[in-house]
């Protein structure tokens, strides 16, 4: 069987930007069982409120629900176990020290596909505060009243 190449998004965590700040990004992969994997193929997956935390020098994901995959049976796994996201040590040590300052946060942005394996992209985040997310709604709004009054003024 060929392995599909190429990237194919399954989840993402729209909340995520609205809610903080990204100030950097990684790709990572992540370990799961086979059964886990069909179900991310199936797009039984949410990464809504799950984020990463360092523990005993390994990255772990925490709060991401992988649905009981139908015929897995006596495979399935829990939901929402803790899974290990699979970085280089020097990458580990790295977040750990930026998820450290009071802030930020280590949030998964997307899960996908990447060349037949799943990988995770995390973010490494600052919390908004809600005037910030009222300045980010406001000036959305505006770009995109300025874009239909450049649409409008086309077509006249």
């Amino acid at each position: 069987m060929a392995i599909a190449k190429g990237t194919k998004r399954v989840a993402e965590n729209r909340k995520a930007r609205h809610e903080y700040f990204i100030e950097d990004t990684y790709e990572c992969g992540i370990a799961l069982v086979g059964t886990e994997v069909k179900s991310i193929r199936a797009g039984k997956v949410n990464l809504k409120d799950s984020y990463a935390q360092v523990k005993n020098g390994e990255c772990y994901l925490i709060g991401m629900h992988v649905s009981p995959y139908e015929q897995g049976n006596i495979f399935n796994r829990d939901p929402f176990r803790e899974r290990k996201l699979l970085l280089h040590k020097s990458e580990i040590r790295k977040l750990n020290a930026l998820a450290q300052v009071e802030g930020y946060s280590l949030i998964p942005l997307q899960l996908y596909f990447k060349d037949g394996r799943v990988k995770l992209e995390l973010a490494v985040a600052k919390g908004k505060k809600l005037y910030d997310k009222r300045s980010d709604i406001a000036s959305r709004d505006a770009k995109r009243e300025v874009e239909r009054r450049m649409k409008e003024e086309r077509f006249r």
